[in-house]
């Protein structure tokens, strides 16, 4: 269990590096850095690459953004097989939606008890 946690942390903190060198590095935004996690995800994922990270570490590789670029690719394959052409269309949104729903309903109700200010 303890390896499972440091390799997690390894490469979780490994994509947390990287973003933090793009943000210092580059003219990046970060909203364009979080887009690239997620293709990157979905391309990783596209080539079999990612699957293989998923099971050396875990939740490293599962919380980040391309974690989620990764479950919108296998949703899309999984129902593809099943569906076909019409997979395509409704497997990235069927696999992710339970994560989605779960983002904005929550942040609907931090939402309530948070106060916006003007940047």
């Amino acid at each position: 269990m303890i390896t499972e946690i440091f390799f997690a942390f390894v490469v979780g903190g490994a994509f947390c590096v990287i973003a933090q060198i793009l943000i210092d590095k580059t003219a990046l935004t970060p909203a364009r850095i979080l887009v690239g996690y997620v293709v990157a995800g979905v391309f990783l994922s596209a080539i079999g690459v990612y699957g293989m990270l998923v099971d050396f570490a875990g939740a490293g590789a599962t919380i980040p953004l391309t974690g989620f670029g990764h479950v919108l690719a296998k949703g899309v394959r999984e129902a593809v097989d099943e569906k076909g052409l019409f997979g395509a269309l409704s497997g990235g949104l069927g696999a992710a939606a339970a994560t989605t729903t779960a983002v904005l309903v929550l942040s609907f109700i931090v939402s309530l008890f948070s106060k916006g200010r003007p940047k």
